[in-house]
């Protein structure tokens, strides 16, 4: 593949997650090669931290932070050698923006999974929100800020291989273990639980397994997964985050919500992009179907995770969570975090 036709397939993501179009064309333009693809992002990373240095108010450094913490993040997406330090630089970035921009906001770590809780202490609910095969926390800020517009908690997370964490862990298909070790680091006991791609099947296998699910929420995930029919790309991700072809081949075995869709009891959303075809992926339709309390969101026009058609899915999704969350309160809307 080609640079130009990298950059072109990476495009709604990349700007998707919030980095300017304009400046992203500026920066795939001068690309000879995909190998070219992670310097330049991380390049295009540390201007934005240079910018932060030479901000006059703390705001805009913040903000200049934030715009960095994504480019770090996107540099990932290409093979890149030095792929764990744009994901730690990512990380870093992210954590000193919300250090200015949200003094309140702490990190919470533990066995298998980092990331950064924002929001009030006495929100009506906190929600988990779960990368996918590639991507990190740094890729969803829009998505936390819609969260935390609506007065909910959120706690935006790496898992193992992913993120902060992909060069010293791989991914594993039990993922529920990880959310239950975040929900009792976190203090609270319930959750609102948004996947994203990968994280969709995470997301979905953790509300069947995890009672203190309260409101669940994918976009783009898989309903199942064929390893002898995924393009060679995605296997090749997967082999890289689970630890080699034999590994992948496993993991993709597990990716298969027949038995565990029927078992999820709480609200569940499945937003699907029409236009979101991947050999080898089932998309999330049977999931919505199946789930007790199931609703598909088809969006015709979207692509994988729909980062061409947000104002058709974002704030649905966002309300969906917020609306599930207060009324499956136990108290009606009061704190459950101390």
């Amino acid at each position: 593949m080609s640079a130009a036709e990298f950059a072109a397939a990476q495009w709604t993501r990349a700007t998707g997650a919030g980095v300017d179009p304009h400046e992203y064309r500026r920066v795939t333009g001068g690309l000879s090669t995909v190998a070219d693809w992670g310097p330049a992002f991380v390049r295009t990373g540390q201007a934005y931290l240079q910018r932060a240095e030479d901000a006059g108010s703390a705001v805009s450094a913040g903000e200049h932070l934030l715009m960095a913490a994504r480019w770090f993040h996107l540099a990932t997406l290409a093979p890149y050698a030095e792929a764990g330090r744009a994901a730690a630089a990512a990380d870093r970035a992210l954590g000193s923006a919300l250090a200015v921009l949200e003094p309140g906001a702490r990190r919470v770590s533990g066995e298998g999974f980092t990331g950064l809780l924002r929001g009030p202490s006495d929100a009506p609910g906190t929600v988990v929100v779960v990368p996918g095969l590639d991507s990190a926390k740094e890729e969803f800020l829009d998505l936390v800020s819609a969260l935390l517009a609506r007065g909910l908690a959120v706690f935006a997370m790496d898992g193992p291989g992913q993120g902060a964490l992909a060069a010293t862990s791989s991914l594993q298909p039990d993922y529920e273990q990880v959310v239950g070790r975040v929900i009792d680091a976190l203090g609270v006991t319930r959750i609102g639980l948004v996947g994203l791609s990968l994280g969709g099947y995470f997301a979905a296998r953790t509300a069947a397994l995890e009672p203190r699910v309260a409101a669940a929420a994918t976009v783009s995930g898989p309903f199942r997964l064929d390893w002898e029919e995924l393009p060679p790309p995605v296997r090749d991700i997967m082999s890289l985050r689970t630890g080699g072809d034999d590994a992948a081949r496993a993991f993709a075995r597990h990716v298969d919500l027949a038995a565990l869709a029927p078992r999820i009891t709480a609200p569940l959303l499945v937003v699907d992009g029409g236009e979101d075809v991947i050999p080898g992926v089932t998309n999330g339709e049977p999931l919505a179907r199946l789930a007790p309390r199931g609703t598909h969101l088809s969006v015709p026009h979207g692509d994988h995770l729909l980062g061409n058609a947000r104002p058709d899915w974002l704030p649905r999704l966002t309300d969906h969570i917020q609306q599930a969350l207060q009324e499956e309160s136990p108290r009606g809307g009061a704190t459950e975090a101390e």
